[in-house]
């Protein structure tokens, strides 16, 4: 099977590029996701070696800001499991967890990121999901057309 190309959304407030970068190895688990929708990518989609976008949204200029790639797939999201965290989840445990997440390895961060205006002004993208009215999805599929396109943006 190959690659798999993804988007996933991160508020720069909350978690930026930069935070990855500065995280160490570059590694992060990519934790919190709470939509049952996004849980199923992370949990059945998501391969080793599959190449993600990483997109800071809910921010004044949302982008695409660099590239990560899935180094661990098929985690527990354990933040579901203490109740101390925003991410606790009264319905997960160990022995059943609810959430996934996956493990990322930042690849490159861009020199300038493409803006959400720029990927909407470029007819090739129309019909990638995120720029789909009322898509909310914080990990969305990119298909390897849309993923060419946008590195040809750079």
């Amino acid at each position: 099977m190959g690659l798999n190309y993804w988007l996933m959304k991160s508020e720069p407030d909350t978690f930026s590029i930069d935070d990855l970068k500065k995280s160490p190895k570059q590694v992060t688990a990519w934790e919190g996701v709470r939509n049952f929708q996004a849980r199923n990518f992370l949990r059945d989609q998501f391969q080793v070696g599959d190449l993600a976008f990483f997109y800071h949204s809910s921010c004044k200029v949302p982008a695409i800001v660099g590239i990560m790639e899935v180094i661990r797939t098929g985690l527990p999201d354990l933040t579901a499991c203490d109740p101390k965290s925003p991410y606790y989840d009264p319905k997960s445990s160990m022995a059943a967890p609810r959430w996934y997440l996956v493990e990322l390895k930042l690849k490159e961060k861009f020199n300038t990121p493409i803006t959400l205006s720029a990927l909407k002004m470029n007819p090739k993208l129309s019909k990638m999901r995120l720029l789909q009215r009322g898509n909310r999805l914080s990990i969305l599929p990119v298909s390897q057309t849309e993923w060419r396109t946008i590195l040809n943006m750079l």
